[in-house]
């Protein structure tokens, strides 16, 4: 009796397969573009997401998490004032109140400054974003 069921067992497994290798078999005659589309449409009908397997991410989480921390501080230079300097004294004088007005007059008159130092990755895009609003040309570092 123990056959039996091993055999129907078998059986079952080959069925399964065999259903499932005319899935694959379909999936491989499509595009990258279309399997893309698969992947997202998917994901819209279950409420998934794909994700990688963790076990990569989970290697060292040490390292990855140093990692993250220093790329997630960043300083604020300006390499250019543009032609707007009062506007740009301005915003570097909104973005760090602890700068006087002549210490902002300065830093527009020899650059490359820095305005502001080890700040959030977001907040330094904001920051950034007003200074290039107001004329200046900025990289984080």
């Amino acid at each position: 009796m123990a056959e039996e069921t091993k055999n129907e067992e078998t059986k079952e497994e080959k069925k399964e397969n065999s259903k499932f290798e005319k899935l694959i078999s379909e999936i491989e005659k499509l595009s990258v573009k279309d399997l893309a589309e698969l992947v997202k449409d998917l994901e819209d009908r279950f409420g998934v997401q794909a994700a990688a397997p963790m076990a990569v991410a989970a290697a060292a989480p040490g390292e990855a998490a140093a990692e993250e921390e220093q790329s997630a501080l960043v300083d604020i230079v300006i390499t250019d004032s543009g032609a707007k300097k009062i506007e740009v004294i301005k915003a570097i004088r909104e973005i760090n109140q602890e700068i006087g007005l002549k210490e902002a007059k300065d830093m527009t008159d020899n650059v490359p400054a820095e305005v502001a130092k080890e700040v959030k990755r977001e907040e330094a895009e904001e920051m950034k974003k007003k200074l290039e609003t107001a004329g200046a040309k900025v990289e984080l570092k």
